[in-house]
């Protein structure tokens, strides 16, 4: 088998931050993780995740929920769809690099999926992007998962309904008959700086959304003052996407706050972990 070499690679700008930087560490914190988060059998085809985006002391444990369902899975391509938490001036972005890079190894970009999505939506590539959201995911693909795969980074600074929509549909449409070798993953936190009991009462506004399989639901809680998901429209366009390739069930896997970590229960930032699939009975 030969190498494949990249000239451009992405390098990390949160590894030994936002989660170990030293690649044995980094490995055996992952899978302990993995290892402790429950078993869920999911009755169904699995096609899609919702995992939390915070530094791993924090939302690890929820994120390894949606993860450990996954272990030991293949899948050629991952679509990884977060917020873009930093100024830039277009709706969508996506990498300009060959590949991602974590202490764990390289991850190319697909870089025909992201033409063929270009060619249906505008999308722009970036270099050296600062964004977390999209990252902090891929150690857990890496260790999860049982076969190397490519990434579709997709990061989102409009968070409306109407681009959800137009990219769900968009991914959709490029993968076809060929979703099944695809996952799709869903970056996003919920609410930020309450209180534990307040977030408690907003977080599960948003999560009965995702199990009610509700994109439209999911941006409209956030407007009515009623639920907080940072990366909204990232779960709105998963969702979408999903449901467009014959997903028809979501369940919440996991729920946390920071005070899980920190004991501050004053200013919490809520996580949430789900799995979207094809119900058994529909195959």
């Amino acid at each position: 088998m030969h190498r494949v070499i990249f000239d451009d690679v992405r390098p990390s700008p949160i590894a030994g931050q936002w989660y170990p930087g030293n690649p044995d560490y980094l490995a055996a914190t992952v899978d302990r993780m993995l290892d402790e988060a429950p078993a869920v059998r999911v009755p169904g085809r699995i096609m899609g995740l919702i995992a939390p985006h915070a530094g791993y002391v924090y939302s690890g444990a929820v994120a390894a929920r949606a993860f450990r369902l996954v272990r030991g899975m293949s899948f050629e391509r991952v679509v990884v769809v977060s917020p873009m938490h930093h100024v830039y001036f277009d709706p969508i972005l996506t990498t300009a690099h060959q590949a991602y890079q974590t202490p764990l190894g390289l991850i190319p970009v697909d870089r025909e999926m992201l033409t063929e999505l270009a060619r249906r939506i505008p999308i722009k590539p970036v270099v050296r992007d600062p964004e977390h959201s999209l990252e902090i995911e891929l150690p857990f693909l890496q260790r999860a998962l049982g076969e190397p795969f490519s990434l579709v980074p997709l990061m989102l600074r409009d968070q409306t309904y109407r681009t959800a929509e137009r990219l769900g549909q968009a991914i959709a449409e490029v993968l076809g008959p060929e979703s099944g070798s695809t996952l799709l993953v869903a970056s996003s936190d919920l609410s930020h700086f309450y209180t534990q009991a307040q977030a408690e009462v907003l977080d599960r506004v948003v999560l009965e959304r995702i199990e009610a399989f509700d994109p439209v639901g999911v941006i409209r809680v956030e407007d009515e003052g009623r639920g907080f998901a940072c990366g909204r429209g990232a779960i709105a366009t998963v969702l979408v996407a999903a449901r467009a390739l014959g997903a028809d069930s979501a369940r919440v896997v996991g729920y946390g706050t920071s005070a899980d970590a920190t004991g501050d229960t004053q200013r919490v930032v809520g996580y949430g972990a789900a799995v979207i699939y094809k119900s058994e009975d529909r195959e």
